[in-house]
């Protein structure tokens, strides 16, 4: 079992930054693959970013391309990320989740274990 816990979410102008931090507990980190998804109201939750287990290899999806960055500390059992040049769009719940698959896909589905979620709001 592994517990995550989301932090760093408020409300921000467009074009400001926020980063968010996740916490894990409860299992080693390094094993796990982890991702950040957001849901918007009235929207499925969609991919934002993942990570591989030792931070080499990294994916997006093509709407935060170029403006948020992925990273981890295994050191500290934490995953970021990094959100710059925030759109209103941009506004959801951000969750962050583990897996431990061989790939770094993306694919929710794939995903076993998820936050609470951080909510992230930008004003125009």
């Amino acid at each position: 079992q592994v517990q995550l816990v989301e932090s760093g979410g408020g409300l921000v102008q467009a074009g400001g930054s926020l980063r968010l931090s996740c916490l894990a507990s409860g299992r080693t980190f390094s094993n796990y693959i982890m991702g950040w998804f957001r849901q918007a109201p009235g929207k499925e939750r969609e991919f934002v970013a993942v990570i591989s287990r030792r931070g080499d290899s990294t994916r997006y999806a093509d709407s935060v391309k170029g403006r948020f960055t992925i990273s981890r500390d295994n050191a500290k059992n934490t995953v970021y990320l990094q959100m710059n040049s925030l759109k209103p769009e941009d506004t959801a719940v951000h969750y962050c989740a583990a897996e431990r698959g061989l790939s770094v896909s993306g694919d929710m589905r794939l995903f076993d274990y998820w936050g609470q979620g951080t909510q992230v709001t930008v004003s125009s």
